[in-house]
């Protein structure tokens, strides 16, 4: 176990890289045939029992959704040989596909983040990677961006687990030069193709990583289920979700929403499951009034529970961090260089 103190990014990692050094942005749309409808059913083409669903599933219509893509600089698809790791960052309540690029600050006329990865790839810390940024709102209002708790796109949050594993991982690794193949499924193929995937979120995209790849509770309003949000954000726990650990051994929360499962019961799934993680990160600053309490709860007694399937396990409390990108680029610098050359972090 590790507990990082607050160190910055390197200034120079802020800013742009070398030409020829750059990366770049592409937006795609891709099918989607798990996602919650207007009748807030689990629409899905797959055989998925109502009690682990904790809703109706039934049949229906693909929808297209987008996610934007970043390829480092000299990826080209007519390489046969060459592949890549994959990092799917996830968005905040109120952000979409776009909230990592245009929220993360801009440099030389570059979002701050893609300035991160590009010199982690070009100063040699970490491999050369693809990173995904989707919408994480598994539902038919999926732009929707507002946050009403009683709306069927606030319920799509807790459902994305289902399009990442069906519809999201199996169009990444169909169309682009990953290293991992979801379509392989022996033992030995499913251990060697988590080991090339990560995922991190921020707040609402943390809580994700937590209940959804961890394995904690899905959410749904108060109003419509007749319970007592204990949040006081109409929301309540519903049903346990299984968790992904078997796709992912990185997963990070940077500032994880407050509808985030408890330590006990993420370490617990982690031991359930069985799998490995060779890094958990989460993140939060101290004078975080959203997510301070949050964080707290999810890291207490989580190691208790599921450590001996933790490999490196960081917790890094930001001195005068408040819940915004200050925080959250530095989880994604951290993070993604432990990840994928699993050095120490500054």
């Amino acid at each position: 176990m590790k507990n990082l103190d607050n160190k910055g990014i390197p200034d120079a990692y802020m800013k742009a890289a070398a030409s020829g050094k750059q990366g770049i942005v592409r937006e795609f749309s891709y099918p989607v045939n798990n996602y919650i409808n207007k009748e807030r059913q689990l629409v899905t083409d797959r055989l998925i029992d109502t009690r682990e669903a904790g809703r109706p599933t039934v049949s229906g219509e693909t929808i297209m959704k987008n996610c934007n893509v970043y390829f480092p600089a000299g990826y080209d698809d007519r390489d046969v040989d060459t592949r890549y790791h994959v990092l799917y960052l996830l968005h905040g309540v109120g952000g979409d596909q776009y909230e990592w690029l245009r929220g993360s600050g801009s440099e030389s006329g570059r979002p701050i983040l893609c300035n991160i990865i590009d010199n982690l790839i070009a100063n040699g810390d970490i491999d050369p990677i693809i990173m995904v940024m989707p919408n994480g709102r598994s539902t038919h209002d999926w732009t929707d961006r507002t946050f009403n708790s009683e709306g069927t796109n606030m319920l799509g949050f807790y459902y994305f687990d289902y399009e990442l594993r069906y519809d999201l991982i199996p169009f990444i690794e169909s169309t682009f030069k990953t290293y991992a193949n979801i379509s392989e499924t022996s033992p030995e193929a499913v251990e060697y193709n988590r080991m090339h995937r990560a995922i991190a979120g921020l707040s609402m995209g943390g809580m994700q990583v937590l209940n959804l790849i961890l394995g904690g509770f899905r959410c749904d309003s108060a109003a419509i289920t007749g319970m007592v949000s204990e949040w006081g954000n109409g929301l309540v726990t519903t049903v346990p979700a299984r968790g992904m650990t078997d796709l992912f051994a990185y997963a990070g929360a940077f500032s994880n929403a407050p509808s985030s499962s408890n330590g006990k019961q993420l370490g617990a799934s982690i031991a359930l499951n069985g799998h490995r993680l060779r890094l958990l990160y989460m993140t939060c600053g101290d004078a975080d009034g959203v997510s301070i309490d949050c964080y707290n709860k999810s890291i207490d007694q989580l190691t208790d529970n599921g450590g001996d399937y933790i490999d490196a396990y960081c917790h890094v409390l930001i001195k005068d961090g408040v819940h915004d990108f200050q925080v959250w680029n530095h989880g994604a610098y951290q993070f993604t260089r432990m990840s994928f050359r699993n050095v120490e972090a500054h």
